[in-house]
């Protein structure tokens, strides 16, 4: 697997509707799937994008209303 970038939105919005539960998900799937090395996981500042969020951004590819199941999705999709 290459390496990857994923970068969760901080801003008030988003992680009121659901980037901490977002956030969980994402350092469980790569601690048991061991991936530390794989992937890049950081924090984003707000994008001002709000009304469309939680955000992830997966390669600076920009994921909107990101939910577990569609994160699940996307992170099948990287390998």
């Amino acid at each position: 697997m290459p390496k990857h970038d994923i970068k969760v939105c901080m801003g008030s919005s988003c992680f009121a509707r659901g980037n901490l539960n977002n956030l969980n998900f994402l350092e469980n799937y790569i601690k048991n799937n061991n991936l530390n090395v794989e992937i890049d996981l950081i924090g984003a500042h707000c994008e001002n994008q709000c009304e469309n969020g939680p955000h992830i951004y997966v390669d600076n590819r920009a994921y909107d209303e990101v939910d577990e199941t569609k994160l699940q999705k996307i992170l099948e999709d990287l390998k």
